[in-house]
């Protein structure tokens, strides 16, 4: 018995998820101004994470390179904060932080910087993440929109 393999076969369209944004930004009439969020694909977010990354020989304080069974010893950083950032602002739809005139208002010239000079408050940057990083799936957390919900459903 042939499996039909259309299940997998799915809608490669972009979708965007709209969700709250924080308390403390709120329209002319004093809504919330909402987040649009760009679901992105999971190779997207593995390769902006793997631009984070850094792997070099590890070296003793003279500088030779570590050794052990035969196998030279790598050491690996990452800067998982800046990659973070840099997941959010490709996600973030709205607001656009790769926009122009936005980063000139800021005075940014590095996108991994805008969520931080937009979100400037602790729990603002923290909704905005939470947020993003739920919509992505990346982290499960209470949601507060029903899009986000049943996206993921």
């Amino acid at each position: 018995m042939a499996r039909d393999l259309k299940y997998f076969m799915r809608n490669q369209e972009e979708e965007i998820i709209t969700v709250p944004g924080p308390e403390t930004i709120k329209d002319e009439n004093g809504n919330v101004v909402n987040l649009e969020i760009r679901v992105l694909p999971q190779a997207e977010i593995r390769r902006i994470n793997n631009a984070y990354r850094k792997r070099t020989m590890a070296t003793d304080k003279k500088g030779n390179p570590l050794v052990a069974n035969g196998e030279v010893i790598w050491k690996t950083e990452k800067d998982s904060e800046r990659a973070t950032r840099h997941i959010i602002v490709e996600a973030l739809a709205y607001p656009n932080l790769k926009d122009e005139e936005l980063m000139k208002y800021f005075k940014c010239v590095d996108v991994t910087e805008m969520p931080l000079k937009v979100f400037p408050r602790a729990d603002e940057y923290a909704h905005v993440t939470r947020a993003v990083l739920t919509a992505l799936g990346i982290i499960d957390g209470e949601v507060e929109d029903e899009a986000i919900t049943d996206a993921k459903n």
